[in-house]
């Protein structure tokens, strides 16, 4: 048996929450899963359709830590365990067990100075497990400029699951929102400062020049919201930028389909940085490419002038000139057409087989 314990899982939305529902989910196919997972409201119907068994702990932030390394430490006494894996090196690090130990690392929760408190904790934890599963090749970089240590690091992708078949009448509904708007680029994300729309919709402000009838569509929520829409006010640019949030996953996914161009040039702000970007993968699916930032992970998820491009997402002139660039002689068609043939590679059935090399 496995244990799973992590802090963000469904019906929470998020990237974090379908990697782990998915890494359980699979791992639930070929061995024993209990999972662990933080208390959220209307968890018990999805919880009674899992194939496994979900444990959520509840109480304030602050001391559910501790009332959940508790319960973990109690049920490892009575049962026979094979392994712990966590989404967070914070979800180990109470768990006090001889157990052989898997953390994932994303790249933003490590991202602290060298010698600083919050750095010795992450290597207690992270240089006394089995392995440490970075999402990328970057992330595996920053673990060991950290002071991870290098050769217990490996380098695993998200899994995503095959794309499913949208509804007619969804994708209808995108055309009579977007009607005459092209080219169209979009972005799926949190409005914060690292996933950088500031800079997207300043080059469009020149790319309107060009392309009288673009469209950004911006599908999100976050602290950064009410700063990008004074900017486009602003820039006088509310013909150009659409804003959407808490919609449907299948309208969501229409609105990607129906676009040319994935932007996220992302950035590094502070300590956040992007470990990987499987927005950019889900947007390959459908055969859309993507514009990532080469700070970050992205160049895992993008590969360069094959399935997208990565430019400096800290120079407004590279952002312009790589969506001037893609959106020239619809370069995004022969991107896109490569992006969705080489996403097959991150499925859930090929990812786990990773996993299960390092568990067996």
């Amino acid at each position: 048996m496995y244990l799973i314990v992590t802090r963000t899982f469904p019906p929470e939305l998020g990237g974090m929450q379908s990697l782990m529902w998915g890494l359980s989910r699979e791992l639930s196919k070929n061995f024993m899963i209990k999972v662990f997972a933080d208390y959220i409201e209307g968890h018990k119907d999805f919880d009674n359709q899992a194939s496994f068994s979900i444990e959520r702990v509840g109480g304030i932030k602050l001391l559910r830590k501790y009332r959940k390394a508790q319960l973990i430490n109690e049920f490892i006494k009575d049962k026979k365990i094979d392994g712990i894996i966590a989404d967070h090196w914070k979800s180990l690090e109470l768990i006090k067990s001889s157990k052989k130990k898997y953390c994932l690392i994303h790249s933003k929760e490590i991202n602290h100075p060298k010698g600083s408190s919050l750095n010795k904790r992450v290597l207690n934890v992270l240089n006394n497990v089995e392995k440490v599963i970075a999402n990328s090749q970057f992330t595996k970089n920053l673990a060991s400029e950290c002071g991870v240590n290098e050769n217990n690091i490996i380098v695993i992708n998200p899994g995503i699951d095959p794309a499913k078949e949208l509804e007619k009448k969804t994708m209808n509904k995108v055309e009579s929102l977007l009607k005459v708007k092209t080219p169209r680029l979009i972005t799926v994300s949190r409005f914060d400062k690292r996933k950088n729309h500031e800079k997207v919709i300043m080059a469009l402000r020149n790319l309107k020049q060009i392309y009288p009838d673009i469209v950004y569509i911006c599908i999100g929520y976050g602290d950064e919201e009410e700063n990008i829409k004074n900017l486009v006010k602003e820039l006088d640019l509310e013909g150009q930028v659409m804003f959407f949030k808490d919609i449907t996953n299948d309208l969501k996914n229409a609105l990607i389909a129906k676009s040319n161009v994935f932007v996220m040039p992302s950035i590094i702000h502070k300590t956040s940085v992007e470990g990987f970007g499987i927005a950019y993968v889900e947007a390959a699916q459908y055969g859309i490419p993507s514009i990532g930032g080469k700070d970050g992970g992205a160049a895992d998820a993008i590969e360069h002038e094959k399935t997208g491009l990565i430019c400096d997402g800290n120079n407004l002139d590279d952002v312009y000139s790589s969506i001037n660039s893609i959106l020239e002689n619809k370069k995004y068609l022969e991107y896109g057409k490569y992006a969705k043939e080489l996403v097959t590679k991150l499925q859930w059935s090929k990812i786990i087989q990773e996993y299960k090399k390092i568990l067996s």
